[in-house]
């Protein structure tokens, strides 16, 4: 795909930063590795490059885990839509985000509607899967 048609078309850059972190080596690379693949495949959605750093291994990296394995991999890419980046941040937990083109974005209101949707059902799912949810204080 043409990088710079698609910019003109409207589609937004950015750089994923995601990190795995495993007990073992292989485990770390295999995952972080699989998980880039699958992105690849996602529809509406460039990758540009990956650079993958090195594996690093990580001492006391949770409680009761006293060593581990990190990875790491930066990712340029294009999405259709603000709507669609959302949904990649959400499917594949990036670290950090940089937004690199274009230097102005404008929604519409259907497309805003569809990231709060997307947004409130995952905190349902959170909450069904009883790792959190939204707490209703009186």
């Amino acid at each position: 795909m043409d990088e710079k048609k698609l910019l003109k078309e409207g589609w937004i850059k950015a750089l994923f930063r995601i990190e795995v972190l495993a007990t073992s080596a292989q485990a770390a690379k295999s995952a972080l590795e699989k998980h880039v693949e699958k992105l690849e495949k996602e529809k509406d959605a460039f990758l540009v490059k990956k650079d993958f750093g090195e594996l690093r291994e990580v001492e006391n990296p949770l409680p009761r885990i006293r060593k581990g394995w990190s990875y790491i991999v930066e990712l340029e890419l294009l999405a259709r839509s603000f709507e669609k980046l959302i949904s990649l941040v959400i499917s594949y937990g990036p670290s950090s985000i940089e937004l690199l083109e274009p230097e102005k974005l404008e929604i519409k209101l259907p497309e805003a509607q569809a990231i709060l949707n997307s947004l409130a059902e995952l905190i349902h799912r959170f909450a069904a899967a009883g790792l959190g949810g939204i707490l209703i204080s009186a």
